[in-house]
């Protein structure tokens, strides 16, 4: 008969939990050896990384050049001349006609230059200093407004606006063609060429500093009040 253990004693029932125990042992233990082996590989590539930082921070010390040398200064070369000699050329003139003795010149006479003169009759539009009424056209059109009278069809009708009137400027300053070149009618245009006919004589319009005639329009203005 054999003698029996007891279960305390026995210990094939505590064999899964010793294997178990080997295992979880072994597992730490791999666990720790690849650790390890990155931590190396991790420090290597940092050092390496510092390496070549210190490298780029590094300033290659500046090299002491000699000053170039001055330039050359080239002295200049003073050459004698000899004394001038006197040249003698023969000045040869040469005519296209054979002259002799018996040939006689034709004495060349200039004619003045003559001056255009002036059309004192010209009528200028447009000239350096144009003419324009004594006193200004301020004083002119007070002339126009205590002369004109309103006539009666144009008053009767309510007739309205701007006559234009176009005259010449003579070189003393008359007024003398007189026109209406647009008008309004109902006797309004008869009646501002009658005014403009017995007005003053203005200051002559005036072209290289001398007088002239000058064709000039201005506006009449009829409103009733």
């Amino acid at each position: 008969m054999e003698p029996k253990k007891t279960e305390k004693a026995d210990l094939t029932n505590k064999s899964g939990l010793f294997f178990n125990i080997g295992l979880v042992v072994s597992l730490l233990i791999m666990v720790m050896a690849f650790e390890y082996s990155v931590r190396d590989n991790s420090a290597d590539v940092d050092l390496a990384k510092n390496m070549n930082m210190v490298e780029e921070i590094m300033e290659v010390p500046p090299t002491d050049q000699p000053p170039p040398p001055p330039p050359k200064i080239q002295q200049p070369q003073i050459i004698e001349v000899p004394d001038e000699e006197d040249i003698k050329e023969e000045i040869k003139v040469e005519f296209d006609v054979e002259v002799t003795t018996d040939t006689k010149v034709e004495e060349i006479t200039i004619a003045p230059v003559v001056e255009e003169k002036e059309d004192v009759d010209q009528i200028f539009l447009v000239v350096e200093e144009s003419a324009s009424p004594k006193g200004g056209m301020a004083a002119f059109y007070k002339f126009v407004s205590e002369k004109m009278k309103y006539p009666a069809q144009a008053r009767r009708m309510g007739v309205e606006g701007k006559v234009f009137v176009e005259f010449v400027i003579n070189r003393d300053g008359s007024i003398t063609d007189v026109k209406a070149i647009k008008g309004i009618g109902a006797g309004c245009d008869e009646e501002a060429v009658r005014v403009v006919q017995s007005a003053p004589p203005w200051n002559p319009g005036k072209q290289r500093g001398k007088p002239v005639r000058q064709r000039y329009v201005v506006p009449i203005i009829f409103k009733l009040g």
